[in-house]
């Protein structure tokens, strides 16, 4: 593999503003940083609100602002517009997810910042969109897996509706912003024009549920079930081991009778209630039953590595202090070590994916202190 310098990844020389709040347009941000891209992220005097809602707020921090440069800019005040104005004609890239209507009050509008800067991408996130009746309506992650629908369908079948263990809408609207950008960044490459995109957290939850709406689509229902994948079985079905649990998917006639003969129970393939696909997902309490005593006298592990030989999909659930130390995560390097504005060090999780023109490194960046790089960049530009 070539030896890659920060000159030559994939986006050097890029320059983006980074307007954002939390975790989704900072997210996509933080894509662009690992990829080359300079990335100014300019504050108001109190900084990103993350910044100001405890622990969570800094873990927020410390996963999407490394490799960044902080500008404090009172867009509140004429002499911060005029900075405004200076760093948005000197950039390639514009993100936001600021409240809805609130860079139009400021005479921002995509417009405005499109006369600034005609070849510039504008990309604004919102969480309804800005068309229907919720599109002034401030948007958070919870918010969208409640009304897509995403929330009635996790958890348990007689309990209460269940988020998602992690934002998963706000980290899935990162990525789909993120590829938004650099399609337009390689339209802009051919063509000179800028874009103009708008993302919201409601269409990235719905999107997320494609396979659930084309199941909809033809008069399925889709409602809480827990663990197991609707209309196959055993899928996604979780049992209890001897030292914790693992999730199998054999929903095929052909690991469905390998999953039989490792188990020892090949009567369950006579038995006219698991004999094919239809009957098993009727009947998956029982089948789920029949297996669980195979499950329950062996480890994890033990499970994992038969499983595996059979050619049969697996799982070991695991805690976050087992996943950081599994063999597949360890090899994968997929956390770096980055730094604090304090110094400290802490690993996080990189880009998850490789590419011979973005090598993995050890080097994860440094998060910039609020307003560390205002008179640097600011001066250059110029601007008081």
């Amino acid at each position: 593999m070539p030896n890659i310098t920060p000159d030559h990844l994939p986006l050097h020389g890029i320059r983006v503003i980074d307007l954002g709040q939390y975790i989704a347009a900072p997210g996509a941000t933080q894509a662009l940083a690992d990829l080359g891209a300079e990335v100014i992220k300019v504050e108001n005097p109190n900084g990103d609100q993350a910044r100001s809602i405890g622990s969570y707020g800094e873990a927020i921090i410390r996963a999407y602002n490394r490799r960044k440069s902080s500008v404090v800019v009172d867009l509140k005040s004429e002499a911060g517009l005029a900075q405004a104005r200076a760093l948005i004609r000197s950039v390639d890239v514009v993100v936001s997810n600021l409240r809805p209507g609130a860079l139009d009050r400021l005479g921002l509008s995509a417009d405005a910042i499109r006369d600034l800067n005609p070849t510039v991408i504008f990309a604004e996130v919102t969480g309804f969109g800005k068309t229907g009746p919720s599109a002034r309506r401030p948007g958070l992650d919870i918010a969208a897996q409640a009304e897509s629908g995403l929330m009635y369908v996790t958890g348990e079948p007689d309990r209460d509706p269940q988020r998602v263990g992690v934002p998963v809408i706000d980290h899935a609207t990162a990525y789909v912003l993120t590829q938004a950008l650099l399609a337009s960044l390689f339209r802009r490459e051919r063509t000179g024009a800028g874009d103009h995109i708008e993302v919201s957290l409601l269409d990235v939850a719905v999107n997320l549920q494609a396979v659930n709406w084309a199941d909809y689509s033809v008069g399925a229902k889709p409602v809480r079930q827990g663990n197991g994948q609707p209309s196959v079985a055993p899928a996604a079905d979780l049992f209890t081991t001897t030292d914790g649990s693992i999730v199998v998917s054999a929903y095929t006639e052909e690991k469905f009778a390998a999953l039989c003969a490792l188990a020892k129970t090949p009567e369950l393939l006579e038995d006219p209630r698991f004999r094919d696909n239809p009957g098993r997902v009727a009947h998956r309490a029982e089948l789920l039953a029949a297996l669980a005593p195979f499950f329950a006298g062996v480890t994890t592990e033990d499970a994992l590595e038969m499983l595996t030989a059979a050619n049969i999909v697996s799982g070991a659930v695991r805690s976050y202090d087992q996943a950081r130390v599994a063999g597949d995560v360890v090899a994968s390097g997929i956390f770096v070590e980055a730094v604090t504005p304090d110094g400290e060090q802490y690993t996080i999780p990189g880009l998850p994916y490789r590419a011979v023109s973005v090598p993995r490194t050890a080097d994860g960046g440094a998060v910039p202190d609020l307003g560390a790089d205002t008179d640097r960049i600011l001066g250059e530009l110029a601007v008081g």
